[in-house]
């Protein structure tokens, strides 16, 4: 597939990591994903993880860690992913207190900086990955890019969430295109809207408020549904090109629920089979 290369974010098999952590790796590899992008290490111990990692064949490019799991103890959370063999580690969700249009947004900015040089020392580089909620306007400018902004790129890169971009209302390639060289891992999700003026509960569809991914459901009623890349409303080649040509070294699948009448493992098969039909 070209110099770029393609893992998955392991949140979006998080029941099946649960229940068989290494069988779930082994299938993950199978379906023809280079890496992997850790939600979590389900118990086991660095070593093992490292061991099973070298026996796939399969690359420990990030984690996504809490960030006041971070903020808490940052020399332990880094030292275990750097000795993991992860290049990156990732802010993956930020909660209300902290977030553009608050008062915690100016705290928030220092936080990540300070964890930003906390992961520099353990030579670790520090992502942020968005949704839609960041680009709420502060003076004038998007909550993301005023993130960017103050923090400088040796302490921070990004992590585009191209889901949340779209649903924002932004152009997730020209988005891509803004932080060139700044952006060595993107993520590419797909999904459905019918209607933007009825976003509704975004939030509950990523495990905030709702039951595990996972097991097949009956289709619902949905406005907005997560789908299997290259099965959704994403121009998925346009946003492939622009990530080259930000210089991306790594397109992260991730799809936090399933797609009706799938199982995660299904939905994460659907997203792979499709990338490998795009020359990149």
């Amino acid at each position: 597939m070209g110099n770029l290369r393609t893992a998955l974010q392991l949140y979006t098999v998080r029941d099946q990591m649960e229940a068989d952590f290494e069988g779930t790796l082994e299938k993950v590899k199978q379906m023809g994903y280079e890496g992997v992008e850790f939600a979590g290490l389900f118990g086991h111990s660095v070593s093992d993880v490292k061991k099973m990692l070298e026996r796939l064949g399969l690359v420990p490019v990030s984690a996504h860690v809490p960030f006041a799991e971070m903020v808490s103890d940052p020399e332990r959370v880094f030292e275990t992913y750097a000795e993991l063999g992860c290049r990156f580690v990732a802010v993956p969700y930020m909660d209300e207190e902290y977030r553009p249009g608050t008062e915690g947004f100016d705290k928030a900015i220092e936080l990540i900086r300070k964890l930003g040089e906390a992961a520099k020392a353990k030579g670790i580089t520090l992502l942020y990955h968005n949704h839609d909620f960041e680009f709420v306007k502060v003076n004038g400018e998007y909550g993301l890019d005023v993130i960017y902004a103050s923090i400088p790129a040796d302490l921070l890169q990004t992590e585009i969430d191209t889901c949340w971009v779209n649903v924002a209302g932004v152009d997730p390639a020209d988005y891509v295109r803004k932080y060139t060289g700044r952006s060595p891992v993107v993520h590419l999700k797909d999904f459905v809207m019918r209607d933007r003026n009825k976003q509704g509960q975004l939030y509950e569809l990523i495990g905030k408020q709702s039951n595990e991914a996972g097991q097949k459901e009956k289709a619902p009623e949905e406005n907005f549904g997560f789908r299997p890349v290259g099965y959704g409303m994403q121009d998925i080649p346009s946003i492939i090109e622009a990530s080259k040509e930000a210089g991306a070294e790594w397109l992260v699948v991730e799809q936090d629920r399933p797609a009706p009448g799938q199982t995660s493992l299904e939905s994460a098969e659907l997203s792979i089979k499709y990338l490998k039909t795009l020359e990149y």
